[in-house]
């Protein structure tokens, strides 16, 4: 059993069963990698699992060993910050099909070679899973919250719905509990970007050199919109040119918000795999607890005893406070105690990653109470 209480440490874990999957298929020797920081204390129930967001890792608070950037969430975690690692035990983990250490489409099958396009296609839940057994393996039977904000949101609501006694408190941000159809089609958008680059090669680029690039940078230029607001993007770029004190009147990046846009898609292939983008925007498409439970989305909370809290952005538009509200409405039909809050901020979705004051106040409050 990995030891889980070494301040900032970190490690692969090799689950020793075959992790079912909601595909009917198993997979056989599933890696975990995992980042945490902080000291587990010897009741073992001081710990923080947070889950991250679609493009996110288990960095956290840690350098990127590709990019070299700080963690994801480093102004949210560490000693004396919100998510205060003097005082919990921290824990984030790569999901299933990513591409930073955990099982995904560029891990060896059993075969010798990449998985690619065989790895079965997964669910929200499917990442849980592996979560929980990840837990299970650190010697972790119960958190004291689950945090996440957008798809690290959807993974705290799966667990407390598919695992109800497994955390003490839920804290989902910018998130939801039902990918709306607008939501899939732009997840469609990029995925038919990238298998539309001929150097995907029906995803079996790994070893060939080449690697649809082109196709993912598109995808990630497509979803960066998503993850901002009209006015973040006017108060920083507007209609401002790129070098240049005149249109070229031809394609290269007149605008700065152009050229913002495709510098964001290309450093984003340095450190992503397309094939794990595939992947893992899929499991966000078929993410739906209203549905797990035939059309009553009360009733994936009616055996927790957690208390939640929901917390949403005015000018996200990606995750929009209605379906805040919708998944608190369902939550007080289920009688659970749930805290809601929606908080004024100019960037959009990323809001939850930026620095928003009162975000780190309710985000303390919470974990403390």
């Amino acid at each position: 059993m990995a030891t889980a209480s070494i301040i900032s440490n970190h490690g692969t874990v090799t689950l020793p069963e075959p992790l079912p999957l909601d595909g009917g298929q198993r997979l056989e020797g599933v890696e975990i990698a995992y980042e945490a920081y902080g000291t587990l204390n010897p009741a073992r129930d001081n710990a923080i699992f947070v889950a991250h967001a679609t493009t996110g890792d288990q960095h956290v608070a840690s350098p990127h060993p590709i990019t070299g950037k700080p963690g994801w969430w480093d102004r949210m975690v560490g000693p004396g910050k919100p998510i205060d690692t003097t005082r919990f035990y921290v824990l984030s983990a790569n999901v299933l099909g990513g591409c930073m250490g955990s099982t995904g489409p560029g891990s060896l099958a059993a075969d010798g070679r990449p998985y690619a396009m065989r790895f079965p296609v997964i669910t929200i839940r499917d990442m849980v899973r592996a979560h929980v057994a990840l837990l299970k393996e650190l010697g972790i039977e119960r958190l004291h919250a689950i945090v996440g904000g957008s798809m690290g949101g959807m993974q705290a609501l799966s667990l407390a719905a598919n695992w109800p006694d497994m955390a003490d408190r839920v804290l989902a941000i910018a998130s939801t509990a039902t990918m709306a159809a607008q939501n899939i089609a732009f997840q469609e958008v990029g995925r038919q970007a990238i298998m539309a680059d001929p150097d995907w090669q029906e995803g079996n680029y790994y070893g060939t050199g080449k690697a649809p690039d082109a196709g993912l940078s598109v995808a990630r230029m497509a979803a960066h919109i998503t993850y901002l607001s009209e006015e973040s993007l006017t108060g920083k770029f507007g209609r401002r040119l790129q070098d240049r004190d005149a249109k070229s009147f031809g394609f290269d990046a007149d605008f700065q918000v152009e050229s913002y846009l495709r510098h964001q898609g290309l450093s984003f292939t340095g450190r992503f795999d397309a094939n794990s983008y595939l992947y893992i925007t899929r499991a966000m498409s078929y993410f739906d607890l209203e549905e797990e439970q035939g059309g009553r989305l009360a009733e994936a909370f009616a055996r927790t005893h957690a208390k939640f809290c929901v917390i949403s952005f005015d000018t996200d538009w990606l995750y929009p406070t209605p379906q805040s509200r919708k998944l608190v409405h369902a939550l007080n039909a289920a009688g659970a105690p749930v805290s809601f809050v929606e908080l004024a901020a100019p960037f959009g979705h990323d809001s939850f990653l930026l620095d928003v004051p009162a975000l780190d106040r309710v985000v303390k409050g919470f974990l403390e109470q």
